[in-house]
């Protein structure tokens, strides 16, 4: 008898809020538990979800490289740069991207997995290129842009009962303080054209960042 893999409906059976389990999820969910802001935590725990919906509006939930453990880890860890542990020389994608890879790599997680969620963590806030590489780095991207609004349509079905389990709690604004602090250690850790340099400087001309703007005049308010 031949086992072929879940439909969206099968995935959500148990509700739209089911999550992966084994060792790995575990281990990503600690980590950033222990690194970010509560408001972040439920941000990229929300893009896991919203990654899993845009998956099925794609049609990829059955492709060979839809994977979701891999998928969770890399968005519930996409912030760890923001979090104590990262020593605040390089950006703050990077140094975090290189503490999720210690996570796995502690688990044993193949290389190979570990270079997919790399590379995921790494290009979250760069456009135009996730969208050419791997599909666990396309949808890492789109799913954590869902939750500043863009194509916030395609959840619109599930958003209320994603959000009420995880509250945005004025997400936005603390991740901006966030980027902002990390980004404050030193030169290297917001070079130019680095997202964390463009925040600083709207910051200083506006005492906002068109971020914060965006996301408090989108769909999902804060």
């Amino acid at each position: 008898m031949t086992n072929t893999p879940p439909t969206l409906s099968n995935r959500l059976h148990d509700g739209v809020l089911a999550l992966p389990s084994g060792p790995l999820v575990e281990a990503s969910l600690a980590a950033a538990r222990a690194a970010v802001h509560p408001s972040v935590l439920n941000h990229s725990i929300r893009g896991f979800y919203w990654a899993r919906l845009f998956a099925a509006h794609r049609g990829v939930l059955n492709d060979a490289d839809y994977n979701e453990e891999l998928l969770f880890a890399a968005n519930v860890m996409h912030d760890l740069g923001t979090g104590p542990d990262a020593p605040g020389r390089l950006r703050f994608e990077m140094e975090g991207v290189d503490l999720a890879a210690a996570v796995l790599t502690g688990l044993g997680a193949p290389a190979g997995d570990v270079d997919k969620v790399w590379e995921a963590i790494a290009l979250h806030t760069t456009p135009q290129i996730p969208e050419r590489m791997g599909l666990l780095t396309y949808l890492t991207y789109e799913a954590i842009w869902i939750d500043f609004g863009k194509n916030a349509d395609l959840v619109a079905g599930e958003q209320e009962r994603i959000h009420a389990a995880y509250p945005r709690l004025e997400m936005v604004r603390n991740l901006t303080e966030e980027v902002l602090a990390h980004g404050a250690r030193s030169e290297t850790a917001a070079p130019p054209y680095a997202i964390a340099y463009h925040l600083a400087q709207e910051r200083a001309a506006d005492g906002v960042t068109s971020m914060e703007r965006g996301v408090v005049s989108g769909p999902w308010g804060e």
